[in-house]
């Protein structure tokens, strides 16, 4: 019996009747009579039989009809799951991100998300490039927001947006008065500094080579908020990504784009060797629209 001839047979046991049967099913009353009679002469048993003008289900029926309840509700269960996918009954994401990455833009992506798939399970993580990779490889998380690409031969990167380089100050500062900064600028502050293996430190020490500067360098960071925090504490001033400057709302700092600041590439990676849920998918393509909204 297939899943239509199953659906006929219940209802007729349920209604009692041909006819209540095909009001049951919005179908011709002779369409479920052929239907029984296909299912009688398929299986070789009479089913049922009638007795003074009414339909009665014989014994057979009976227990085909409690096999057929079984089989009834299994399809009921995977029409509630399929149903419940739409909104990520049962789903789950797990949510990787650099750390500027996960101060604004993936938050705003997970809530959104979230919006769209109300019963799904979100979990979010900051961690570092290195343990991204170990723990997509680990099958550990589904989905990672990288400011950095990231390559391994399972691993696939995907770019979802840019971001910059930002000059961040404190709010009392000349430079506020501007409304761009040169890199020679900057370099004659005292400067919070970033380590030569970061894109922050990279920038300083070619600029430095470049105009044969050698900057105040008293004070060296390895986070943007930390580099946020001093430079609104008056320290100095710091070069971050653009991402940490605009996430961190405070009246006591500011900051402005620098002239001939390099742009870099943002990354949705995930592990190569696995499918993509339609969670994860709607996830990526949130984080791109917070970056063309961003426009950085």
């Amino acid at each position: 019996m297939n899943l239509r001839q199953i659906e006929v047979f219940r209802a007729v046991m349920i209604a009692g009747s041909v006819s209540e049967a095909a009001r049951l099913l919005h179908i011709s009353q002779p369409g479920v009579s052929r239907m029984l009679g296909h299912i009688q002469s398929q299986l070789g048993v009479t089913l049922f039989e009638h007795i003074k003008g009414r339909l009665n289900a014989r014994p057979e029926a009976h227990t085909l009809f409690a096999e057929v309840e079984q089989v009834y509700r299994g399809v009921t269960r995977i029409e509630d799951c399929a149903r419940k996918l739409k909104t990520g009954g049962g789903l789950s994401l797990k949510v990787l991100a650099t750390p500027s990455m996960a101060l604004e833009l993936v938050p705003q992506a997970v809530a959104d998300t979230s919006a769209h798939f109300p019963a799904a399970r979100f979990y979010t993580q900051t961690q570092l490039v290195r343990e991204i990779l170990h723990q997509l490889l680990a099958g550990e998380a589904d989905i990672a927001i990288s400011s950095l690409p990231i390559e391994h031969t399972l691993i696939h990167c995907t770019p979802v947006g840019q971001w910059s380089l930002t000059c961040v100050f404190a709010a009392s500062h000349p430079f506020a008065a501007r409304r761009r900064i040169s890199p020679r600028d900057i370099l004659k502050e005292r400067l919070i500094a970033f380590g030569p293996d970061t894109p922050q430190g990279r920038f300083i020490a070619e600029y430095c080579a470049k105009l044969k500067i050698k900057p105040d360098t008293r004070i060296e960071v390895r986070s943007g908020q930390t580099a946020c925090s001093l430079a609104a504490c008056g320290a100095g001033v710091a070069v971050v990504d653009s991402l940490t400057a605009r996430a961190w709302r405070s009246p006591g700092l500011a900051f402005l784009p620098i002239n001939e600041g390099p742009t870099f590439k943002a990354f949705a990676v995930r592990n190569a060797s696995i499918a993509t849920s339609l969670l994860a998918q709607t996830f990526v393509e949130r984080v791109r629209a917070g970056f063309q909204r961003l426009k950085l």
